[in-house]
């Protein structure tokens, strides 16, 4: 029973340094492509996403594009393309452009979440467009590229925008070893995909401990036995077992297996066991995390198999994994990929449709129940946390160890983020302290810059320890270590005097990450944000203050000299403060600023030795 069905624990195993150990691996699906690009500007499609449109000016020298007509041989038995046929053009799209900034060959590692929200019916363009957002030197040499995916009516000149996804793709060459080149990064939308690679890689290296810590310290409800067996499905009767045999249309010029054409059998035995549950077609919405795990060749027999994890109202989620034997070798099976993917079926008017309740086996089929209801959980959040814009959620999230992960990330990349706009305008220069300002998204963001005689991981050291932030910001009166979260992140309490007429003091609660730099070039970062905790709530000594992105950024400028950067992006009940400073009316930033640099001056050789571990 417990190699018919994916297994969590094993899905986020270090995959991509098995890759390096083996040569030989999956290599992105290869076809004919096509360059032609849409010339019309998309009236659905995002207006950030340049609606796959084609034009003169610059270009991404990694970017590929294709586009593909939808023909009825491309579709499911909805008329609608299929899935399978999808993630084959996304992952030829990908690995050319991992390809084109490698020189080399390179193989699919994995691909992150990918959330459908148009289908594509017959007769209609997909345009796929994929680009190198960043290339990581190391032990594992790494392209992270980002894909999107739209849809064309070519009648009405539309488009749609279908789904994004993000590729993970390792540089192989076999006689030498391969060191990739660092992406230069030019517009504003390739400087922000840059800079929060790193975070993003960090966040699917930890997803592994994320499900682990949740079913470990949250309880996960369980009413199977307060359920009415007459209207529950066994899950058992939603298993699929299905075999393929690797054929050479199946594999590259080396024999290796297409990743794209693996991912399209893993999608139809998903399907199928879907089927089995609802006794209706489903509409795939959701795909967690393809991890290539092992090598596939010409020759092989591939089992596929796959099962309804868990039913939810108006979703269900099904576990895929695929393993891979040479002939005469049937026991030698070997891991190739897991995923697991989310259905739902939809009615005449396009509306999830009301699903019955799965009967889980004992043993491993009632931990596969829970994992999935642990894995929606962490789906939510990171749709609630990571996806939604500033503007669409509230300032103060609730902090839980099921979701600390997603929040570091939210608060490293929005600190990134900000850091990358290239709009910031300069407002005034005292004494080599810079003040520069940006509106934006309806939010008034500030940034102070200064250079300090001091070496950069010092300066970041020194100021990462809230603790010691009242020794030079008259804003912090004092700081409370709340939780440890890790090496990197950490909540802390802050006391801050009253603002303006405000007789009551102001209190923070604050999410505290830390990143050093993963490249040359990059910065070091201390990103600020407000979360909740529900043993710090509001009380009536204090007015609750929010925080909804600050932080510093560090870049060493020479010996002994760095550039201290600190941002803000001002919420209602500090714009007073900001706009008084910004239109000259105060000098408190100037003077904030001022004794920061002393303090960095007076301390730098007094780090703490807690953090001389870092």
């Amino acid at each position: 029973m417990e190699r018919t069905t994916v297994d969590n624990r094993a899905v986020c195993e270090d995959e991509m340094r098995w890759c390096i150990q083996h040569s030989t691996w999956h290599m992105g699906f290869a076809s004919v492509f096509s360059s032609r690009m849409s010339r019309k500007s998309a009236s659905h499609a995002e207006k950030d996403d340049g609606a796959m449109a084609g034009g003169e000016g610059y270009r991404n020298p990694t970017e590929v594009q294709m586009s593909q007509l939808v023909l009825p041989c491309h579709t499911n038995q909805r008329g609608e393309l299929s899935v399978g046929q999808l993630l084959k053009w996304i992952d030829t799209t990908a690995c050319l452009s991992a390809e084109r900034h490698a020189g080399c060959p390179c193989v699919t590692a994995s691909m992150d979440d990918i959330y459908f929200e148009h289908t594509i019916s017959v007769g209609q363009v997909v345009n796929i467009k994929a680009k190198v957002n960043r290339a990581f030197n190391s032990s594992m040499e790494v392209c992270g590229v980002g894909i999107q995916v739209a849809s064309e009516d070519l009648c009405s000149e539309k488009q749609w925008n279908v789904c994004k996804a993000l590729a993970t793709f390792v540089a192989h060459r076999e006689l030498s070893k391969v060191k990739l080149k660092q992406t230069t990064p030019q517009t504003e939308e390739e400087k922000t995909e840059h800079s929060v690679a790193a975070e993003r890689r960090r966040m699917r290296l930890l997803y592994a401990d994320t499900i682990k810590d949740l079913l470990a310290n949250c309880v996960i409800q369980d009413d199977l036995e307060s359920r009415d067996c007459s209207c529950m499905v066994p899950a058992e009767r939603t298993r699929v077992e299905s075999v393929e045999l690797v054929l050479p249309p199946h594999a590259n010029h080396q024999g290796n297996t297409f990743g794209g054409q693996i991912m399209a059998w893993m999608e139809n035995v998903a399907t199928i066991a879907a089927s089995r549950l609802c006794r209706a077609h489903p509409t795939l919405k959701t795909i967690e995390m393809f991890h290539f795990r092992g090598p596939s060749q010409v020759g092989d027999r591939l089992v596929l198999k796959a099962i309804v994890n868990n039913a939810f109202k108006h979703s269900m989620e099904v576990g895929v994994c695929v393993e891979a034997y040479r002939q005469g070798a049937e026991t030698q099976r070997r891991h190739i990929n897991s995923a697991f993917m989310t259905f739902v079926v939809l009615d005449a008017d396009d509306q999830p449709r009301t699903l019955p309740w799965i009967r889980p086996q004992p043993g491993d089929g009632e931990r596969r129940y829970r994992e999935a209801s642990a894995r929606k959980k962490i789906r939510l959040d990171r749709q609630y946390i990571v996806s939604c814009k500033q503007t669409e959620m509230p300032i103060s999230v609730p902090w839980d160890p099921s979701n600390q992960v997603y929040l570091s990330y939210n608060n490293v990349s929005s600190l990134k983020m900000l850091v990358t706009k290239d709009n910031w305008v300069l407002s005034s220069e005292i004494n080599q302290v810079r003040l520069y300002t940006l509106e934006d998204d309806k939010f008034l963001s500030f940034h102070m810059e200064m250079l300090v005689q001091v070496e950069t991981i010092q300066a970041f050291l020194l100021l990462s320890d809230l603790l010691r932030r009242p020794e030079w910001d008259k804003h912090y009166r004092s700081v409370e270590l709340v939780q440890q979260v890790d090496e990197d992140d950490a909540i802390y309490h802050v006391i801050s005097p009253a603002l303006g007429g405000d007789a009551k003091p102001q209190d923070f609660v604050i999410l505290a990450s830390r990143r050093k730099p993963c490249d040359n070039g990059d910065p070091y970062v201390i990103a600020l944000r407000s979360v909740t905790l529900p043993t710090h709530p509001e009380t009536p000594a204090y007015r609750r203050g929010e925080t909804l992105c600050s932080g510093f950024c560090f870049w060493r400028e020479g010996d002994q000299l760095t550039k201290v950067s600190y941002y803000n992006q001002a919420t209602p009940g500090f714009l007073n403060y900001v706009t008084t400073n910004v239109a000259g009316l105060s000098s408190e930033f100037y003077t904030t600023v001022k004794a920061c640099e002393q303090f960095l001056l007076d301390n730098r050789s007094d780090l703490a030795p807690s953090l001389q571990t870092l």
